[in-house]
């Protein structure tokens, strides 16, 4: 999935992050984000994997390391339309209509409703929407409202896609669903996307790489490559090949709350 002649999108080196009541919530963390990567952070509470998804979005400082957009210091060549944030709740405005919430990134940027309006129905068909712009939060399902935020994150067309835990709150089924969507939507559009998830199951499904880290302090004890094909679908789900990815990133993940580092 990565390609060897492109720098990568994001790099990190050597992160970490120190909160003012001393807590080191982030510790030597190096990553290299590539062009239509799906990562997933792997790791119990309090490893830092919200912190590290926070950190790229510029969203807290480094308190030491360093970061670098496609090769240039992020501060210096990142727009913000470059990056979109899904959060864990869905953060809808609940006196604005659906409409009115996806086009919220383009009307901060000073696109006016009209010249926003084709861009807009577009992501909301995108994430199977479309009949419900004139709708207002309340009268969607916990799914639905899931999907406005993913199309409010994508309205901008970002090259990254950071989403931290965003199916955590929902029903199997539903996750499932919103997982196949997600990878649809990903394989189409060839964005890349950092995904935060305390299930193995999600993370082996979604990613063809998963990072695992540990807690106290967090940090990265391996890294796990999924080498399977794209699309994958429910023969993936039911295979030994599945089984198998599952059992080796449990393993890790066993090591990441004993606090062992992994040696394969």
């Amino acid at each position: 999935m990565e390609s060897t002649t492109t720098p990568p999108l994001v790099t990190l080196r050597n992160v970490s992050k120190r909160f003012a009541n001393g807590t080191l919530a982030l510790q030597g963390m190096s990553l290299d984000v590539g062009e239509h990567d799906f990562i997933s952070f792997l790791g119990p509470s309090g490893c830092g994997k919200s912190t590290a998804l926070r950190l790229i979005a510029g969203l807290t400082r480094l308190s030491s390391g360093e970061m670098h957009w496609s090769g240039a210091n992020t501060g210096k060549t990142r727009s913000d339309r470059d990056l979109g944030f899904v959060f864990q709740e869905p953060t809808l405005m609940p006196w604005a209509k659906v409409f009115d919430n996806v086009w919220l990134p383009l009307k901060l940027a000073g696109m006016s409703r009209d010249e926003a309006a084709p861009v807009v129905q577009q992501v909301l068909e995108l994430v199977g929407l479309s009949r419900f712009a004139d709708v207002y939060p309340r009268e969607l399902s916990g799914g639905m409202k899931m999907r406005v935020s993913i199309a409010r994150a994508l309205v901008t067309h970002p090259r990254l896609l950071l989403m931290d835990e965003p199916f955590a709150a929902l029903d199997e089924m539903t996750r499932i669903k919103l997982n196949n969507d997600l990878l649809a939507i990903w394989r189409e559009h060839r964005f890349s996307i950092v995904f935060v998830t305390h299930s193995v199951y999600e993370s082996v499904y979604l990613s063809n790489r998963i990072v695992v880290m540990a807690a106290r302090p967090g940090r990265v004890i391996d890294e796990i490559r999924i080498d399977e094909p794209y699309p994958r679908g429910e023969e993936f789900r039911t295979s030994s090949r599945y089984n198998a990815h599952c059992t080796a990133v449990s393993r890790s993940l066993h090591g990441a709350l004993h606090g062992l580092d992994v040696d394969h």
